[in-house]
């Protein structure tokens, strides 16, 4: 099992539309795409949070080619969905990680 990792800082000035935006558009429309078969949304504590809060997406793909799929096909758009919607009011880094049992 493959994790995608999204590591998002938000600026407090567009933080409780994003929030909205993320639990109603931004992660359904990522899901819908049938690469991951589930997510999960956390907010980081115990870090500085004088630029805006600090947010983690994590999406579980079964296997590499899914994840592929998902990168090739669906992230250029989602992507720019998120900069036409927030421009400079974010910022964040991907990582992919494999869940070790």
């Amino acid at each position: 099992m493959l994790i995608y990792n999204v590591t998002t800082t938000v600026s407090w000035q567009i933080h409780d539309d994003w929030i909205k935006w993320m639990q109603e558009k931004h992660i359904p429309e990522v899901m819908s795409k049938g690469c991951f078969t589930e997510y999960r949304f956390a907010r980081l504590l115990e870090i500085e949070e004088t630029e805006g809060p600090t947010y983690t997406t994590q999406y579980y793909a079964a296997d590499r080619e899914r994840y592929e799929l998902y990168i090739t096909e669906y992230a250029p758009a989602l992507r720019k969905d998120a900069l036409d919607n927030w421009g400079d009011n974010f910022i964040g880094f991907r990582s992919l990680m494999q869940l070790v049992h």
